[in-house]
């Protein structure tokens, strides 16, 4: 059934999308900026998000081809990736990851970098990007992912008033949720990976 495989493709994207965790980032990034400039910032990451999804998703079996990578390789990699990543996002806050000083003027590019990437579509999102793509196939994926970048586009559209609402703590709290569902779809990648090279191996 195609919704299944949309469903399956688009519940690990929607968690390392996530979408109100990476609130409090966003904010402390354009707490300066006026609203019509952070409608454009907003612009951007959507933009960028599309443009990297879609490229991860068609050439991503190119580039395992070209490496020499399988399918299993890449799904235990990527879990263990995923993992690292769930796991840091659990004990340490996004708003509280060391970064530079950040200047943002009329005419900055902020949206694309780093807000589009890496703070919304990040290795996370990548690499289940392509994992879904050889277990979903690529309509599946494709809806996915615009379904996800719809849903980021409107909460960052909408952060002053969700922010309002669940407070900055709620966001955090909601990020490790997300960050902990991540982690269990992390271990589950991993164990099906090394099921698919141990069956490789016994043929």
């Amino acid at each position: 059934m195609f919704w299944t495989k949309f469903l399956t493709a688009f519940i690990p994207l929607f968690f390392a999308f996530d979408a109100i965790g990476i609130l409090p980032m966003y904010m402390s990034m354009t707490q300066d900026v006026f609203v019509d400039k952070k409608r454009h910032i907003v612009n951007q990451a959507t933009l960028t998000v599309f443009a990297l999804g879609f490229i991860f998703i068609y050439f991503g079996k190119s580039i395992f081809l070209f490496l020499g990578i399988t399918v299993s390789d890449f799904r235990i990699a990527g879990g263990i990736l995923l993992l690292v990543i769930s796991t840091y996002d659990l004990i340490v806050t996004r708003e509280n990851r060391k970064r530079g000083d950040l200047v943002i003027s009329a005419d900055s590019s902020i949206g694309i970098v780093p807000i589009g990437m890496p703070l919304v579509i990040g290795p996370a999102v990548l690499t289940t990007l392509l994992l879904s793509v050889g277990q979903n196939g690529y309509t599946a994926t494709v809806l996915a992912l615009v379904v996800n970048a719809a849903i980021v586009w409107i909460t960052l559209y909408n952060s002053d008033n969700i922010i309002k609402v669940i407070r900055k703590s709620g966001s955090i709290a909601l990020g490790k949720v997300f960050a902990l569902l991540l982690a269990a779809i992390a271990i589950k990648m991993i164990r099906l990976g090394a099921t698919e090279l141990v069956s490789q191996q016994l043929k």
